[in-house]
């Protein structure tokens, strides 16, 4: 029997700790797995030989994991390049018996996942490498949506209903123009899911701008100009990587992170000088940055339950040897939702980007299809349950012992 490692990657979502619950107690209830450990910080705990032991946990609070926001086990941002990094890694593995690794995140983790796997098989290593998917950007390849996506958006779409609740009561003699900043990474799927807000015939958003359609100033400016003078006021959503005609972004932070990537944000502040500037009216701007990803109180219950799903099934194909692979969701049917779980060559899917298909925009580039709403809607059905306690959420308080370093 060999032991099994799980470990937490890349931005937290408010489920990522779900698919830690399902992956954990799916390897305690195996026969073929000995001990579960989890990794300190991601990758980079491991190659610090930093591991918790979650055997001997108390089953009470192993039960606490999936209601708790943040990643439960730390995450990183580390980037495996150079060979000592690999056989460190390796090392690390053969000190402790490992012989199943499960790694929880986004594009970047199932391309380190990939690797590790690759690695594994150069070096004839008994170890069965699977990705467990996770990103509220939902841009990864080969599968339907991604644990995650469905809270965000949950988030994103009451958030800004109840601002633009906020803002048509003050228009009159104050704020004309609202814009909400939205996470994303590369792709619009989180900034479109804006657009739950206004089914029903509620208030939403009246513009949505996602980076799959070029910006131009002047007709942007034009379209604010036509819904003010027919609603009164204007509120907007806004990827954080919304680009020019150029294929340039707009607005970055100015740095890059350790897999090459821009850091992105203060699209807001960039559009509204813009409107302030050209149409002389009042503006906000809001920034829901980590309260987007790390909502956990209002996660969606079938993002919430999905995220348990994929972390058994990872353990599940895992133990009947199969690796190198990330669960993918497949979805079945939209009305009634149907879906089903399988495993995709993570080859295919490392440093890929699923963009916003032009079928879920808009003609116009300002919003998005009927056909994106019938993709997200099912994806927010349901509030997950929470544990409270004097008006306010309880989390996990493992013990969180460290396995003793051998090397």
């Amino acid at each position: 029997m060999k032991n099994a490692v799980y470990a937490q990657s890349g931005g937290v979502t408010a489920v990522i700790n779900a698919s830690a619950y399902g992956t954990i107690v799916a390897a305690f209830g195996s026969r073929d797995i000995a001990r579960v450990f989890a990794g300190v910080n991601g990758i980079k705990g491991i190659l610090n030989e930093e591991l918790f032991d979650l055997t001997d946990e108390k089953r009470s609070e192993i039960e606490r994991i999936p209601y708790t926001p943040g990643a439960v086990f730390g995450s990183c941002r580390t980037k495996l390049e150079k060979d000592e990094d690999f056989e460190r890694l390796f090392k690390v593995f053969d000190a402790h018996s490992i012989g199943y690794f499960f790694y929880n995140g986004g594009n970047d983790s199932m391309d380190t996942a990939y690797k590790i796997h690759r690695k594994a098989i150069e070096m004839n290593f008994p170890l069965r490498v699977v990705g467990v998917p996770k990103t509220v950007d939902n841009d990864l390849l080969l599968t339907d949506h991604c644990p995650g996506y469905g809270s965000a958006a949950k988030f994103t779409a009451i958030s800004i209903r109840e601002a633009t609740r906020d803002l048509k009561s003050m228009y009159s003699d104050s704020t004309k123009v609202f814009i909400m900043e939205s996470m994303g990474r590369h792709a619009g799927w989180l900034a479109a899911s804006a657009a739950l807000a206004g089914i029903d015939q509620l208030q939403g958003p009246q513009i949505i701008l996602l980076p799959e359609v070029a910006f131009n100033p002047e007709t942007f400016l034009r379209r604010i100009e036509e819904v003010i003078k027919t609603d009164g006021y204007c509120s907007i959503v806004a990827s954080e990587a919304l680009k020019g005609s150029d294929g340039n972004y707009l607005s970055t932070a100015g740095y890059y992170d350790a897999f090459g990537n821009v850091q992105l944000g203060k699209i807001g502040q960039y559009l509204e000088r813009l409107v302030r500037e050209s149409l002389k009216c009042k503006v906000h701007v809001a920034l829901p940055d980590y309260l987007q990803r790390s909502s956990r109180h209002i996660a969606s219950l079938i993002d919430w339950q999905e995220a348990v799903e994929v972390g058994a099934f990872a353990v599940k194909e895992a133990v009947r040897g199969k690796s190198g692979f990330m669960v993918s969701i497949e979805r079945t049917c939209d009305r009634p939702y149907l879906k089903e779980l399988e495993c995709v060559d993570l080859s295919q899917v490392a440093n890929g980007t699923k963009s916003l298909p032009e079928s879920f925009i808009s003609e116009d580039g300002f919003y998005v299809s009927d056909s994106f709403l019938s993709y997200a809607l099912p994806l927010i059905q349901g509030e997950a349950p929470n544990l409270f306690l004097h008006g306010l959420p309880i989390y996990e308080n493992m013990a969180k012992i460290k396995v003793r370093k051998k090397l």
